[in-house]
């Protein structure tokens, strides 16, 4: 199961307790589905769920049944009108003309109220919408559609609603869609999935923990590295005093800095400062070092 369907699933859960929505349900499943015509309307899924509401969506809306339903066992689920005056009362109530093919717009009219704006974007998501799995990189929620005024109106809807989606076309479809996680979430919660907003804020905190995890664990890598280096130019140092025979003409601080290092080559400057007695601080250190790297030099 994919996350695109586990949305669509829980999506079907919406009660049908008002017609209007429900009306304004059917009406993004007509914009968004598959064929929709004053001949015809085919709607295909392949979601159990979905293809279980629309026969309880359409009754509640136009009190009528599809002419054609899936019979049981079928892989993809195909519903089908053709029936005249079942489509003449369809295309009457969304305010188009029955006497001609319609260029298929979105009525606002019977989208004022909030609930049946969520209630359309639901509908539209159930018959062309898709959405990233929550463990993708990148996050992208989209609703196609072959209606090219349909989609620009549903970025105005969108944009008045408070929205900032994208469009595109791809191969002759039209595509709006979000790539901001935050904004996912808010529509999956409008539409009425607010557990796969959940889903998806839960594995957005992990990846952001797990990327925070791994900077740290970088960094210190990159710092142990460099540690490392820069033990290992100090050891490198102090040999090259012992060679030329200066180590016995060295002051006392110096002497205990070589003594020490050569004790523990793997400790850090500040580490490494903490086992003098008593213990200096990593500056003054940095500063012996420096001192024992320049008279191996001369």
């Amino acid at each position: 199961m994919s996350f695109s369907s586990d949305v669509k699933t829980e999506l079907c859960r919406a009660q049908l307790d008002k017609p209007c929505c429900a009306r304004a349900e059917i009406y993004g499943v007509l914009l968004y589905g598959n064929t929709f015509t004053t001949q015809e309307v085919r709607l295909i899924t392949e979601n159990m769920s979905f293809a279980q509401r629309l026969p309880a969506l359409l009754e509640r809306a136009f009190g009528l049944g599809f002419d054609r339903a899936p019979a049981g066992g079928e892989r993809k689920y195909v519903f089908q009108l053709t029936d005249g005056e079942k489509l003449g009362k369809i295309i009457d109530a969304f305010g188009y003309d029955a006497r001609q093919s319609p260029v298929l717009h979105i009525n606002f009219g019977l989208l004022e109220e909030e609930c049946c704006r969520a209630a359309f974007l639901r509908g539209a998501f159930l018959a062309g919408g898709s959405v990233t799995e929550p463990s993708n990189k990148r996050y992208h929620l989209e609703l196609a559609t072959s209606h090219a005024q349909a989609s620009r109106e549903l970025m105005a809807l969108l944009t008045d609603m408070g929205r900032q989606p994208g469009q595109v076309m791809r191969n002759g479809i039209q595509v709006t869609y979000f790539k901001s996680s935050g904004q996912i979430e808010e529509i999956l919660t409008l539409m009425g999935a607010p557990g796969s907003a959940a889903a998806l804020m839960d594995a957005k905190a992990k990846k952001e923990l797990r990327n925070g995890v791994n900077r740290r664990v970088n960094c210190e890598a990159a710092n142990l590295d460099k540690a490392v280096d820069a033990a290992q130019k100090q050891l490198e140092a102090i040999r090259r005093l012992y060679e030329l025979g200066r180590v016995d003409g060295l002051n006392a601080a110096l002497k205990e800095t070589i003594v020490l290092r050569e004790t523990y080559p793997e400790l850090t400057l500040s580490q490494l400062a903490e086992e003098f007695e008593p213990p200096i601080t990593k500056s003054c250190l940095n500063h012996r070092m420096r001192k024992l790297m320049e008279l191996s030099k001369s």
